[in-house]
């Protein structure tokens, strides 16, 4: 007896909503493992890259940039729920992806931090503090529960346009 699969099939609605809430988002849950490999979660500020992934700003003195530093590998939670209604029956995206540090100096920084600033303005007041890194996500796996009963198995590539995929197999930033 085989076991029944939960996820729908990818389509063009699933796509462009998983694209939507990270579009969106102005923060998430950032899920790492510490030194110990126990798990921990941060609320961290989100933002999209011009090809729509999503980038983060995480200062070196928190916990989970000291974290991501001996294991790159993170999970991150997108979407939240209103006001009114079940709380579960809102769309979520979870995202598995290697992380990166894009450094004050390194290529496209100055680029992508006025971005971040325009999706996040308060930020502006301390994206240029020396201790700030941009986080960039090679994506692995992508989950959608667009809602109840509406689950989907993404792959990255679903997330980006095809006039915006850089290289095969990673989220460019």
């Amino acid at each position: 007896m085989s076991k029944q699969q939960p996820y729908r099939p990818v389509d063009d609605d699933a796509r462009r909503l998983a694209r939507s809430l990270i579009t969106q988002a102005h923060f998430a849950a950032l899920a790492v493992r510490d030194v110990d490999g126990a798990p921990l979660v941060s609320r961290i500020a989100v933002a999209p890259t011009a090809e729509g992934a999503p980038m983060a700003l995480a200062s070196d003195l928190s916990q989970h940039s000291q974290c991501l530093k001996s294991d790159p590998v993170a999970s991150l939670l997108l979407g939240e729920p209103k006001d009114r209604g079940d709380p579960l029956t809102y769309p979520r995206l979870t995202l598995q992806a290697k992380v990166h540090f894009i450094r004050h100096g390194d290529d496209d920084h100055a680029k992508m931090a006025a971005r971040f600033v325009a999706h996040q303005p308060k930020t502006k007041l301390y994206i240029g503090f020396s201790d700030f890194a941009i986080l960039t996500f090679d994506i692995t796996t992508v989950f959608l529960n667009g809602g109840f009963g509406k689950a989907y198995n993404l792959r990255p590539s679903d997330l980006i346009t095809p006039t915006n995929q850089v290289r095969a197999g990673s989220v460019p930033r």
